[in-house]
C-alpha cells in the first residue's frame, strides 16, 4: 500500500481560498474580517484577495485524492526520465 500525502502548496492554496471566500461572504453580510473603517477600501481588498486566491487555486494543479497524487508522482517520474 502506497502512502500519499497532499502537498503543502495544495493545502496553502486551499487555505488561502477558504479564507478569502469566508472574508468575502462575511463582508457581503456586513461583518468583515478585516478591521478597516472605510467600507469601500475593505470591499476592494476583500474582492482582491478573493480574486487572487481563486486564480491561484484555478491555475495550479490541486491533487487531493490518492489517485490524483499518484498521477502527479507518475508525471514527475516521466519528466525526470526525459532529462
Amino acid at each position: 500500500m502506497t502512502h500519499h500525502k497532499i502537498s503543502a502548496s495544495t493545502l496553502a492554496r486551499t487555505a488561502a481560498l477558504a479564507l478569502a471566500l469566508t472574508n468575502q461572504v462575511l463582508s457581503a453580510v456586513g461583518k468583515p474580517m478585516l478591521p478597516i473603517e472605510s467600507a469601500q477600501l475593505e470591499q476592494l481588498i476583500s474582492s482582491g484577495l478573493t480574486v487572487a486566491a481563486a486564480l491561484a487555486s484555478w491555475w495550479n494543479n490541486n491533487s487531493f485524492t490518492p489517485e490524483a497524487i499518484e498521477a502527479d508522482d507518475f508525471m514527475t517520474r516521466l519528466k525526470q526520465q526525459k532529462r
